[in-house]
C-alpha cells in the first residue's frame, strides 16, 4: 500500500474545484497572467532543474526521441508562457449557455456548461504538459492533480513552484494545481482509483502508459492517442506536394505523436516517387522499413515485416508499403491505424471527398502534413492531449473538452 498522502491532495482539489466553478472570468484570467509571468521569472531555475533530468535521462539510456521530448530551452519556456496568454484570450466556456427553451408545461429549461471538476493527469517526458494542462484546467474551472514521470520530476517540480507562486498573488488557491512528487508505480496505481476525488483521468504518453491506465483505473478515463499515423500517396497525387508533405510529416518532429509512421504508395507511381524519397530520408537519418514489394523501389532500405506496420516509432523510422488502389489503402488504414491522424495526397477531388468520409480517425487530412494535429494550431490555445476515443472528446482537447453540462429548470409552482 502506498504511503504517499494522496488523500490530502484529493481533498484540496475537491475544495478548490468548488471555488473555481463559480469564479468569474476576469479572476481566472488574472491568475493565468500571473502564472505566465512567474514562468518567465523562474526561467533559470526551471532550466537548471531540467538539465538534471536530461543528464539523468542520458545516464539511464533514454532514447533520443524521449530526450528530445524532455529537453527544455529558454525558447520553450517562453512558448509555455505565451501558450498561457493565448488561453487568456479565449472565451470562457463556462460563460456560455448551450441551449435554452420553454417546454409545453411552461418550464424554462437551460443547458449550462460546467467544469468536469477534478482532473487527474498522468503523463511522461514532456514537462511543458505541466504548464499546458494547468492553464487549460484553470480556465475551464477545473482543479488538476498532475503526475508526471520520474524522468522529468525536477523539471515538473520547478514549473509547478513557479505556477503556484503566480497563483499566490491572486484570488485562485494554489491548490488549483497540484503535483504528485512520488513517481512510484504504487502511488500511480492508487491515484488511478481515487474515485472519491477524481472526476476524470487523462493519460498522456506512450502505448504502455495508456494501456496501463485504461486497465487499472476505476476513475473515468479519456484515452489520448497512440499515433500510428498514415500518409497515403494516391496515383493522382502531385508528386512535388507529396514529397514535401512526407518530408515534413516524418522529419519536422519525429518524436511527436502526429508524425507519420507508415507511408502507403499506389503501386503505379512508386517508381517515380520512392527512389528520391529514399535518398533524402536516409540522408536525414531515417531508417526505412520497406514492407513486401516496396523493397523493389527502396533498394537501400531495410526489409520490413508485418510487425513494422503496427509501430508508433516516435523516432527516425518509417514503414513503407505499396497498395494496388484506393480501396486497399483505406482497408489498410482501417486495420492498422490507431485513429489519431491519417492523410491522403491526391489531386482527385472525388477521391479526396471519399477519403474524408471513409477514414474514421480523429483527424483526417487531404494534401497536408499530419503534423498539424495540435490544439494550438487548431486555435484552442493548447491541448491537454489528443483523444482517439469517440465518447465526449475527440482529437486535440482544448477548453471545451474539459467541460460537461447540467440542466437548470425554472418553474412557478409547477407540479407533475
Amino acid at each position: 500500500m502506498a504511503t504517499y498522502d494522496l488523500t490530502k491532495l484529493g481533498k484540496n482539489a475537491k475544495e478548490t474545484a468548488r471555488i473555481l466553478r463559480t469564479l468569474p472570468s476576469h479572476a481566472k484570467n488574472e491568475a493565468l497572467q500571473a502564472m505566465a509571468d512567474t514562468l518567465r521569472n523562474h526561467e533559470a531555475t526551471i532550466l537548471a532543474a531540467n538539465e538534471k533530468d536530461v543528464q539523468n535521462g542520458k545516464d539511464n539510456g533514454l532514447t533520443n526521441a524521449l530526450i528530445a521530448r524532455l529537453t527544455l530551452t529558454a525558447e520553450k519556456i517562453e512558448g509555455m508562457a505565451q501558450g498561457i496568454e493565448k488561453i487568456i484570450k479565449l472565451p470562457d466556456p463556462l460563460s456560455q449557455v448551450a441551449d435554452e427553451w420553454v417546454n409545453e408545461d411552461g418550464l424554462r429549461i437551460t443547458k449550462r456548461i460546467i467544469p468536469l471538476g477534478v482532473i487527474g493527469m498522468i503523463y511522461e517526458s514532456r514537462p511543458n504538459v505541466t504548464s499546458d494542462a494547468s492553464a487549460l484546467c484553470l480556465k475551464s474551472g477545473n482543479a488538476v492533480i498532475l503526475r508526471g514521470g520520474s524522468e522529468a520530476i525536477h523539471s515538473n517540480q520547478a514549473i509547478l513552484n513557479a505556477l503556484q507562486e503566480g497563483l499566490a498573488q491572486t484570488k485562485v488557491p494554489k491548490e488549483a494545481i497540484q503535483l504528485i512528487e512520488d513517481t512510484s508505480r504504487e502511488v500511480a496505481s492508487e491515484f488511478m482509483t481515487m474515485d472519491d476525488y477524481l472526476d476524470c483521468l487523462i493519460p498522456r504518453g506512450g502505448a504502455g502508459l495508456i494501456k496501463a491506465v485504461s486497465r487499472q483505473a476505476t476513475v473515468p478515463v479519456i484515452e489520448t492517442g497512440v499515433g500510428n499515423c498514415h500518409l497515403y500517396i494516391h496515383k493522382a497525387a502531385d508528386l512535388s506536394k507529396a514529397h514535401d508533405i512526407v518530408m515534413n510529416a516524418k522529419l519536422s518532429y519525429p518524436s511527436a505523436c502526429n508524425a507519420v509512421e507508415t507511408l502507403l504508395v499506389d503501386r503505379s507511381i512508386a517508381a517515380d516517387l520512392l527512389p528520391r524519397l529514399e535518398k533524402e530520408l536516409m540522408q536525414e537519418g531515417v531508417v526505412i522499413k520497406a514492407v513486401g514489394s516496396a523493397k523493389k523501389h527502396l533498394t537501400q532500405s531495410q526489409e520490413g515485416n508485418e510487425e513494422d506496420l503496427h509501430q508508433e516509432y516516435l523516432d527516425l523510422e518509417l514503414a513503407v508499403k505499396l497498395v494496388d488502389d484506393y480501396q486497399e489503402a483505406v482497408d489498410h488504414i482501417e486495420q492498422y491505424s490507431t485513429g489519431h491522424s491519417d492523410g491522403i495526397v491526391t489531386q482527385d477531388y472525388s477521391v479526396a471527398q471519399d477519403f474524408m468520409n471513409d477514414i474514421n480517425s480523429a483527424t483526417v487530412y487531404v494534401n497536408a502534413s499530419t503534423r498539424f494535429t495540435d490544439g494550438e494550431v487548431f486555435g484552442f490555445g493548447g491541448e491537454i492531449g489528443i483523444s482517439t476515443q469517440k465518447l465526449h472528446a475527440r482529437g486535440p482537447m482544448g477548453l471545451e473538452a474539459l467541460t460537461s453540462y447540467k440542466y437548470t429548470i425554472q418553474g412557478d409552482g409547477h407540479t407533475r
